[in-house]
């Protein structure tokens, strides 16, 4: 990659922040863009620039053949006036992971980060001064050729873009309702579902939709061969905590390897819990419910960092957890990343990653 450039950037003398926001509306004035071509050699022009709309072709490859992939991460406002990104090394490297299975091309994780760190600083006062308030940050890969033929691309864009956001619960850390689906399944063993690309999320929209219809927030989705087994819930990976152990379902290749799950297993273990991956079958959960053996069930994600379900609607099987207050593993753990992401807590992990 060449030395990173900066296009008529000016950075603004005051940033006027909207009042109330809404995830994923607002965007800073400044966005890290750069191009790559098989025929020049690879990754070239790495640029700083004015937030502005794409010219491509219709003809592109991305919207007949879907090659497009993302990330989505943090920035935040510590309690001593640093800036800090958590964990983003492991999104880089998810997202190359990605790449080499939708056959796009790898980037350099060292020289993005650089960019990375360069844009946030740049984009610093961007980052809401109110509790709970981040910055999110938006990195996406996707192809560019002007081709109608099923063939990987040759030339692609790399973006990363930045959103002040709010917190995911503005009106406090509260429980939410889920529902199992058996009727439609998120990814197939062998397939992308341990990519993060766009399509495994067009896909999973239907089931969402008939969710909230039916007065559900999201769908549990179960293994695609047997309709037996938990993989993840909504967009979030999933943990299932009974009386002696906390389980969360193994990576089988159809789950995606959450970066928050990953500091859940870590936070759960140093803290002494009976932590396992394994296969969690749908009936287990219900048998344990039945038995008085099912204490909590939670999402793990960069959104919501720790999402704890207040019911789970199971055929004609409703568990009943908590309407009014999240589970006591799911605060505890919500209170200790959270904390390290704002520096309230030591980060003891090593997990941030500071803008100078």
């Amino acid at each position: 990659m060449n030395e990173l450039l900066f296009d008529t950037v000016e950075k603004e003398s005051k940033v006027e922040l909207p009042e109330n926001l809404i995830f994923g509306r607002t965007f800073t004035t400044h966005m890290f863009e750069m191009n790559y071509d098989s025929a020049k050699g690879g990754w070239y022009s790495p640029r700083i620039t004015k937030v502005s709309n794409i010219n491509m072709s219709p003809a592109a490859m991305v919207l007949h053949y879907g090659q497009a992939i993302f990330e989505g991460l943090k920035a935040f406002n510590q309690v001593d006036g640093k800036v800090a990104i958590f964990r983003p090394d492991k999104n880089l490297e998810r997202m190359n992971n990605s790449a080499r299975r939708l056959c796009m091309p790898e980037f350099d994780t060292s020289e993005v980060m650089n960019a990375l760190l360069e844009l946030v600083k740049l984009e610093k006062d961007w980052i809401p001064p109110k509790p709970g308030h981040s910055l999110y940050i938006r990195p996406v890969m996707f192809s560019l050729d002007p081709f109608l033929g099923v063939r990987p691309s040759e030339t692609y864009k790399l973006i990363i873009l930045l959103s002040p956001v709010g917190p995911y619960y503005p009106e406090g850390f509260k429980p939410v309702p889920i529902m199992v689906t058996d009727k439609y399944v998120r990814a197939a063993a062998k397939g992308v579902g341990d990519c993060k690309c766009a399509g495994n999320y067009a896909s999973s929209l239907l089931a969402q939709r008939e969710a909230k219809q039916n007065g559900y927030s999201q769908v549990l989705w179960l293994d695609s061969i047997e309709q037996k087994y938990i993989e993840e819930v909504g967009t979030m990976n999933i943990f299932i905590q009974f009386k002696d152990e906390v389980a969360t379902p193994r990576l089988t290749g159809s789950i995606l390897p959450g970066v928050t799950r990953l500091s859940v297993l870590t936070i759960l273990k140093d803290w002494g819990y009976n932590v396992n991956e394994r296969d969690v079958a749908i009936e287990e959960v219900a048998e344990a419910y039945n038995n008085n053996n099912l204490v909590e069930i939670f999402g793990t994600g960069t959104a919501a960092v720790i999402s704890s379900l207040s019911k789970l609607k199971y055929n004609d099987l409703l568990m009943n957890f908590n309407d009014e207050e999240a589970g006591e593993l799911g605060k505890k753990l919500y209170a200790e990343i959270t904390g390290i992401q704002y520096g309230r807590i030591e980060d003891r992990y090593n997990w941030l990653t500071f803008v100078k």
